[in-house]
């Protein structure tokens, strides 16, 4: 497949085949979240944001796995430098009984998961983090990371946004305040309070109507309102925030938001939770999405596109007991270490960061040309980029019109598109997805 060259080209879908492997895969597999009838060939050919399914459709995939796939397909840097080590079997340890060594220190054969550590907290130096949990998914970061918040601080209390989504597990789905389906009869962690998230990325303290910013003062500012609020801020053990909004929306905050957060924050002295699963590793034109922001995590959560889950922060943060934090494969995964130790150096070498600046710019500009009227607003920070419709019904209309015409897309919040191409997605990629993307709009409207 010649990335320069393809196009997507796309017959029926689902094809017979597809069809037949959706039906094997639901004989045993417990309803959950299935987007598409899409079957991806791992054995096609596939290329950047070019992926084939089992019938020969080509198609372009601008959902990322959900920003878990930050290189695309069978990208070239990534699969030379695996083919170059000489991987071990087991290549799954036990990572939280013993170590993992692969050659002398300073010069050994392939990134363990010490090495994959040392360059999250060099990327994280900004904020004085030096110490990292590995886990395996997203959602067990968040469940460290707020773990180790109520053990530092010993707080009762945690603080979370309207809209967020932080996970599965039932410690992440306490935090969840978008799609009720999420939390409904789930038992959860006691003492959650909620404030509103600031969705109008334009808004000030004059205009703000979401909610958290009203009459002069904000909804935070009045919950830890030291005489009138209520909730004690030393009783406080965590605030927990998406520096932009993912399941919830694709919402991105305003300076006013971000600038009272951060102003709270220091005068309370809260331990702030920043939530860059879907955000971070470069996403947004900086390696965290918090680097756009004034405010300073005391912990990161990530994963996603860094293969593994990591809890980041500074080493007084985390509890010294050793049996407080622990995992049988935390950190044991050596493919994923490796895979997520290389995504970094690439990210670096090839300037992908910029260039998801200079393409998701291009995005925008190219969509707002072609003047969609069912889009309400077209906003994004670098790759990860996002279209709101005037109905839900629409937007959900479009994404099945873009799929018939071999683009992948995928929905969030209420009646909004998002799109997490490959950071390395080039010009004349944005432009074919951007005219697919059109022409599925122009179809449904």
């Amino acid at each position: 497949m010649d990335r320069d060259t393809v196009e997507p080209d796309v017959g029926a879908i689902p094809g017979e085949r597809a069809r037949e492997w959706v039906d094997y895969h639901h004989e045993t597999a417990a309803p959950s979240t299935y987007v598409y009838e899409f079957v991806w060939d791992h054995t096609a050919p596939a290329a950047g944001p070019f992926c084939t399914d089992v019938d020969g459709n080509v198609l372009m995939d601008f959902t990322g796995h959900v920003g878990a796939a930050p290189l695309g397909y069978d990208n070239p840097d990534l699969a030379e430098r695996l083919a170059g080590f000489d991987l071990p079997e087991p290549s799954k340890i036990a990572g939280q009984d013993f170590y993992l060594a692969s050659g002398p220190l300073g010069d050994h054969e392939f990134p363990t998961p010490a090495d994959l550590m040392d360059r999250l907290t060099d990327r994280s130096a900004q904020y004085d983090m030096d110490t990292v949990f590995l886990s395996n998914s997203g959602a067990e970061a968040i469940e460290n990371a707020i773990k180790v918040c109520y053990d530092y601080t010993g707080g009762d209390y945690g603080i979370t946004f309207e809209g967020a989504f932080h996970g599965r597990t039932l410690g992440a789905l306490s935090l969840n305040r978008s799609k009720a389906v999420y939390r409904r009869e789930f038992p959860e962690v006691a003492g959650i309070h909620d404030v509103p998230f600031c969705g109008d990325r334009t808004c000030t303290a004059e205009t703000c109507s979401c909610g958290f910013l009203t009459g002069g003062r904000s909804r935070l500012r009045r919950l830890l309102d030291p005489e009138r609020g209520s909730v004690a801020p030393d009783d406080v053990a965590y605030l927990i925030i998406e520096p932009v909004q993912g399941e919830g929306g694709y919402r991105f905050p305003s300076d006013a938001f971000v600038e009272e957060v951060a102003a709270l924050c220091e005068q309370h002295d809260l331990t702030l939770v920043a939530d860059e699963i879907q955000s971070g590793i470069g996403r947004t034109g900086e390696f965290w999405a918090s680097d756009h922001y004034p405010f300073d995590p005391d912990v990161i959560a990530s994963a996603k596109a860094l293969r593994v889950g990591a809890t980041i922060g500074r080493g007084e943060v985390f509890p010294e007991e050793t049996s407080r934090l622990s995992s049988t494969w935390g950190g044991g995964d050596i493919v994923a270490a490796v895979q997520g130790s290389v995504t970094l150096d690439i990210i670096d070498k090839r300037n992908l960061m910029d260039n998801a600046v200079d393409r998701g710019r291009q995005f925008r500009e190219t969509l707002a040309d072609a003047d969609p009227d069912p889009v309400v607003d077209i906003r994004g920070m670098g790759l990860m980029l996002a279209a709101e419709f005037d109905t839900k019904d629409r937007r959900d209309d479009v994404i099945a019109a873009a799929m018939e015409r071999g683009l992948l897309t995928l929905g969030c919040g209420h009646k909004t598109l998002r799109f997490l191409p490959p950071l390395d997605v080039t010009d004349r990629e944005i432009g074919l997805a951007v005219a697919l993307l059109a022409d599925a709009i122009d179809d449904v409207a």
